[in-house]
Protein backbone atom coordinates (compact mmCIF):
# COMPACT_ATOMS: atom_id res chain seq x y z
CA UNK A 1 0.00 0.00 0.00
CA UNK A 2 3.05 1.85 0.73
CA UNK A 3 4.56 2.27 -2.81
CA UNK A 4 0.62 2.54 -4.31
CA UNK A 5 0.16 5.74 -2.24
CA UNK A 6 3.75 7.06 -3.15
CA UNK A 7 2.59 7.05 -6.65
CA UNK A 8 -0.60 8.08 -6.08
CA UNK A 9 0.77 11.34 -4.61
CA UNK A 10 3.56 12.12 -6.76
CA UNK A 11 1.25 11.91 -9.41
CA UNK A 12 -1.40 13.74 -8.03
CA UNK A 13 1.36 16.49 -7.45
CA UNK A 14 2.65 16.17 -11.52
CA UNK A 15 -0.82 16.26 -12.33
CA UNK A 16 -1.41 19.59 -9.83
CA UNK A 17 1.02 21.50 -11.49
CA UNK A 18 0.53 20.44 -15.27
CA UNK A 19 -3.18 21.52 -14.60
CA UNK A 20 -1.73 24.88 -12.78
CA UNK A 21 0.32 25.62 -15.57
CA UNK A 22 -2.79 24.87 -18.20
CA UNK A 23 -5.00 27.17 -16.12
CA UNK A 24 -2.58 30.09 -15.82
CA UNK A 25 -2.49 30.09 -19.89
CA UNK A 26 -6.53 30.65 -20.30
CA UNK A 27 -8.83 33.50 -19.40
CA UNK A 28 -10.53 32.93 -16.49
CA UNK A 29 -14.07 32.00 -16.10
CA UNK A 30 -16.32 35.13 -15.39
CA UNK A 31 -17.55 35.65 -12.04
CA UNK A 32 -21.89 35.57 -12.62
CA UNK A 33 -21.14 31.34 -14.18
CA UNK A 34 -23.30 29.55 -12.06
CA UNK A 35 -21.60 26.25 -10.88
CA UNK A 36 -23.43 23.72 -13.34
CA UNK A 37 -21.97 25.72 -16.33
CA UNK A 38 -18.61 25.80 -14.98
CA UNK A 39 -17.37 22.76 -17.25
CA UNK A 40 -18.42 24.89 -20.37
CA UNK A 41 -15.51 26.95 -20.34
CA UNK A 42 -12.13 25.69 -20.76
CA UNK A 43 -10.48 26.92 -18.15
CA UNK A 44 -13.29 25.27 -15.65
CA UNK A 45 -12.17 22.15 -16.63
CA UNK A 46 -8.59 22.63 -15.77
CA UNK A 47 -9.70 24.21 -12.84
CA UNK A 48 -11.99 20.58 -11.93
CA UNK A 49 -8.73 18.74 -13.04
CA UNK A 50 -6.55 20.96 -10.39
CA UNK A 51 -9.08 19.43 -7.29
CA UNK A 52 -9.48 15.57 -9.01
CA UNK A 53 -5.12 15.80 -8.92
CA UNK A 54 -5.29 17.28 -5.20
CA UNK A 55 -7.94 14.61 -4.06
CA UNK A 56 -6.06 11.94 -5.51
CA UNK A 57 -2.63 13.57 -4.25
CA UNK A 58 -4.31 13.38 -0.66
CA UNK A 59 -5.52 9.96 -0.89
CA UNK A 60 -1.84 8.57 -1.92
CA UNK A 61 -1.36 10.69 1.17
CA UNK A 62 -3.21 9.08 3.57
CA UNK A 63 -1.87 5.57 1.77
CA UNK A 64 1.49 6.37 2.25
CA UNK A 65 0.76 6.69 6.05
CA UNK A 66 0.01 2.91 6.50
CA UNK A 67 2.52 0.18 6.91
CA UNK A 68 3.49 -2.19 4.41
CA UNK A 69 1.27 -5.54 5.80
CA UNK A 70 0.19 -6.76 8.96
Amino acid sequence: MRSSGLILLFGGILLFLYCTSRLSELPPVPGEVELGDYLRYEAGKWELGRYLSAGLAGIGFLLALFPKGR
